[in-house]
């Protein structure tokens, strides 16, 4: 055991602090010829952490000492509002330069954080080819998978040679690292297909070279929405997909990056709406888009919140004349909305599937009513049990009196709960069928239509069966 525990204690000490040698290499007296060579050492993902503990004089010496391609490497794995500011921080011609090297989705992120007056100044600073790619990628919503897409690609026409393909390739590979796959277009640059890097470098030089070509090479058009193209992206296991406009001609591609980071977006994006936020917060925002992202879905729940709390006004008499029941309303309404959210929670993950069927759909209302009834039906008795046992032990009250009262609120808990299983399901097919993010039908939403729900079938069942039926009222 002891022997675990040193080992344990020398393999933490151990451990490389790459982000504390990174920064004492950069506040080293050394030649900048010295600094570069001992930081070409790390990898870029290393040192961009490192720089992000920098003062500010000491980023500038960095700017400085590194070349352009090393900054590019660097700047790929910063977020593009902190690339924005060390960009800023530098000369602008190195900035150029710099965005230059980038991906071009990376390159358009990180401008986007820039101010306008100085963004469009490095725009026109760019060579025109990349000006171009800029402007395609930026000519599209941020919510359409064009945005998305780079251009960091190999392309080559068909009806070349094998010989002419790999001297292609060669050639694109100074500028592109993603050689994997090699697309391949016509004279017009429509999209014919794809070739894995291997089958051409094992290809005699007098095969064909349309017979190595996979027509049925996954693709997606620019225009569709992040959100629909991301089950089909995941399906595939290519680590580069290709992107094409409405003529079928390549645009570009999404690398297995760019697709993590959609999921990841997209996620992000479903949780913020879940939450009742109009979109995702940051740790870094300013109180007020804070507060503008949070207030619009609490206004709504606001007005519902009212609505409900009228609700149980119109069962003013019932509660004057049955006391105990006050304090049970809780029950029923954290049970209504827990199951509400359970069900709002597998349906949205269910309505990813965009090729779900009515039949599929009705199906899933009818499982999660079935679950809620069941479930209801189990807690209920449970409740029936506990809660007569507490008012006939505890409030002194008759059997009779005791278990009618438990026995109201076992059958509003299963009918609440019921109900809020079907409103869990049906809200959020309701909002996909009127073509609105299903997300949107958040857990406050959905726990407010269900109180609402809940204090019906409460006070109703008690106005109905303890007050009229049996008579119980003081």
């Amino acid at each position: 055991m002891e022997n675990k525990e040193i080992l344990t204690n020398e393999t933490t000490a151990i451990k490389p602090d790459y982000t504390g040698e990174i920064v004492k290499i950069i506040q080293r007296d050394d030649t900048p010829k010295t600094i570069l060579s001992k930081l070409e050492d790390y990898h870029g993902n290393d040192i961009a952490d490192a720089i992000q503990t920098l003062t500010l004089g000491e980023r500038k010496k960095f700017y400085r000492v590194c070349n352009v391609d090393m900054l590019a490497d660097v700047f790929e794995y910063l977020e593009a509002e902190q690339a924005g500011v060390y960009l800023n921080e530098m000369e602008i011609k190195k900035a150029v330069a710099i965005v230059a090297k980038l991906d071009t989705d990376t390159a358009l992120k990180t401008l986007r954080a820039i101010e306008k007056e100085k963004r469009t100044l490095m725009i026109d600073m760019l060579p025109d080819d990349i000006q171009k790619e800029i402007r395609i990628i930026a000519s599209f919503d941020e919510d359409e998978i064009g945005s998305r897409m780079t251009t960091n690609c190999i392309v080559i026409h068909e009806g070349m040679t094998i010989k002419q393909a790999m001297n292609e390739l060669v050639r694109q590979a100074e500028e592109n690292d993603n050689i994997a796959t090699l697309f391949v277009v016509d004279e017009g640059n429509e999209f014919c297909g794809a070739i894995d890097l291997k089958d051409l470098i094992t290809a005699r030089s007098s095969t064909a070279l349309d017979s190595l070509i996979a027509s049925s090479f996954p693709y997606v058009y620019a225009s569709e929405q992040v959100a629909d193209c991301i089950e089909k992206l995941k399906d595939y296991s290519e680590s580069i997909i290709p992107v094409l406009d409405d003529s079928n001609k390549l645009l570009g591609v999404i690398t297995s990056q760019n697709i993590i980071e959609a999921v990841d977006d997209e996620m992000g994006d479903d949780y913020a709406k879940l939450a009742g936020l109009t979109a995702e917060e940051d740790i870094n925002e300013t109180l007020p888009q804070s507060i503008k992202k949070r207030i619009p879905w609490l206004l709504i729940l606001l007005g519902l919140g009212i609505l409900v709390s009228a609700v149980v006004g119109v069962f003013e008499k019932v509660v004057a004349q049955l006391t105990i029941i006050m304090a049970f309303q809780s029950l029923i309404l954290d049970m209504s909305g827990n199951v509400g959210t359970q069900s709002l929670a597998v349906t949205i993950r269910v309505l990813t599937n965009e090729e779900l069927t009515l039949q599929q759909k009705c199906k899933l209302v009818f499982k999660e009513a079935r679950v809620g009834l069941c479930n209801g039906v189990f807690l209920g008795v449970i409740s029936f049990v506990l809660i007569g046992l507490y008012i006939l032990l505890f409030k002194g009250k008759t059997a009779v009196f005791a278990f009618a009262v438990s026995g109201c609120i076992s059958i509003s808990l299963i009918l609440a709960m019921l109900i809020s299983s079907a409103v869990g399901t049906l809200i959020p097919l309701f909002f996909k069928k009127i073509k609105v993010d299903p997300a949107v039908a958040s857990g406050p939403l959905i726990t407010t239509i269900n109180d609402l729900v809940a204090v019906v079938t409460y006070y109703g069942m008690s106005w109905l069966f303890l007050i009229n039926i049996l008579q119980l009222a003081v």
